[in-house]
């Protein structure tokens, strides 16, 4: 096959000289516009005859060409037309009007309004349309290259997601056990890369039953606790988190077991909540039953003006007002409490654990903009996995400090333990994961009875 390049004042003359030249059984291989014409790429398989190549002309030739009327001009392309086959008679009447409606579709010549033919007189030939303007020839190109693109990208997804299909069974087929544990894992709420991770640790030959167990302790030992640091260490603390993850609730319980061993003027409570209805008063009430001093702060001048007034307190707790991760509002806290310069206060994040992963991730990385010393899980009484809090704490290395199972103050608290944790994640799984899937299996059997 062989390629030749012709250059035409539009694609209709491009054409020509392509028909003209190389006769209809030419393949256009290529359009693109250059300088004030069009540079089209043809190709074909074997020299074209003498009658369908037409010697070149003379410029002086070709300049008295130029002239020539266009009725003339066609009865030329006529008479040729007769003498080989054009590429029209080769593809057909259908293969021309596809052919047309691509280069239209391209941008490559301009598409003909369509007219309806009624009896009548002969009427005088209409005037070839006039040519798109230049500028709209690469927007059409570069839509064509982002369809192809689009294509492609599909076309990879597809043959990834084929690829890892037959990679899960090479590896069902050589490693089962690990497997089946990734998915019981997947299954518990554990995230497929922590899965996968701690699966990878299993001893060789492990039964089931054992294996179960290993990867239940390798967890609790991946996840970092903080000892009751709150309520053993007092200082300036400050819960923070979005709404409705129960903070308020959490100060009253940590200030009431603190007031328990400590007394309760050792204890004072801030709250910066402007914004939701009541705050003050509901965090003033429970002052009231602990026997504890209550303020509110509007700006961080007044927090460290109120931080220095409990400066003898040995555990101050500040409230904050409930923001989602996309708030404007929530920036605003963020910096009142790190403005406030007098003392140092830990800030801990309250998630509660019925949340989807994705969210807390997010939380994480929006609240993550000031230093963070642990966590808080709260509405474990709510919760069907436990799988997905456990996965987030331990990617994201982030210590968990205390459980909220409850509305009871103070009962429905308690400091973190790893193992508990563990076992309440699995305990969950088998009660909610495991039944959900002997059921989905016992209707599967009968439909399929």
């Amino acid at each position: 096959m062989k390629i030749r390049r012709f250059y035409g004042k539009d694609m209709r003359d491009a054409l020509s000289q392509v028909k003209e030249e190389l006769g209809g059984d030419a393949v256009i291989m290529s359009q693109k516009k250059v300088g004030d014409g069009i540079e089209v790429v043809a190709a074909y398989d074997k020299e074209p005859t003498k009658s369908a190549v037409q010697p070149q002309a003379q410029p002086q030739a070709k300049a008295q060409s130029s002239v020539t009327p266009l009725r003339q001009k066609s009865d030329t392309l006529s008479s040729q037309a007769k003498a080989s086959p054009s590429l029209s008679e080769i593809i057909g009447d259908e293969g021309q009007d596809s052919l047309r409606a691509l280069l239209e579709k391209q941008g490559a010549i301009p598409s003909q309004p369509q007219t309806t033919s009624e009896p009548g007189p002969q009427t005088q030939p209409v005037a070839d349309p006039k040519p798109v303007p230049s500028q709209a020839q690469p927007a059409a190109q570069q839509g064509s290259m982002d369809d192809i693109r689009q294509e492609l990208a599909s076309l990879r997804n597809v043959l990834e997601f084929q690829v890892s299909g037959l990679m899960k069974q090479q590896r069902q087929q050589e490693r089962p056990l690990h497997d089946y544990l990734i998915e019981r894992l997947k299954q518990m709420g554990i995230s497929e890369s922590l899965a996968e991770e701690v699966v990878s640790y299993t001893p060789p030959n492990c039964e089931e039953r054992d294996a179960w167990k290993f990867l239940l302790k390798l967890l609790a030992n991946k996840i970092h606790t903080s000892n009751n640091d709150i309520v053993r260490n007092g200082g300036v603390v400050a819960l923070v988190g979005p709404t409705g993850t129960g903070k308020t609730t959490t100060i009253a319980k940590l200030a009431a077991q603190y007031a328990r061993r400590h007394g309760g003027d050792k204890v004072a409570l801030i709250t910066i909540d402007s914004y939701r209805i009541a705050a003050y008063e509901q965090l003033a009430t429970y002052g009231k039953i602990i026997g504890c001093q209550v303020k509110k702060a509007a700006t961080s001048e007044e927090l460290s003006d109120l931080l220095y007034q409990f400066r003898n307190k040995g555990l101050v707790l500040i409230d904050t007002a409930g923001f989602g991760q996309r708030d404007a509002r929530l920036i605003k806290q963020l910096d009142t409490l790190s403005q406030s310069s007098y003392a140092s206060i830990n800030h801990y994040l309250v998630l509660a654990a019925n949340a989807q992963r994705q969210v807390m991730t997010h939380t994480l990385d929006t609240y993550g903009q000031i230093p963070l010393k642990g966590c808080i899980l709260s509405k474990l009484d709510e919760c069907y996995s436990l799988g997905e809090a456990v996965s987030v704490a331990i990617e994201q290395r982030l210590p968990v400090s205390y459980l909220t199972d409850g509305q009871r103050v103070p009962e429905d608290i308690k400091a973190a333990d790893a193992k508990y944790l563990i076992s309440c994640a699995a305990r969950l799984y088998k009660q909610f994961a495991l039944g959900a899937a002997k059921t989905q299996r016992a209707v599967n059997s009968a439909v399929s009875i």
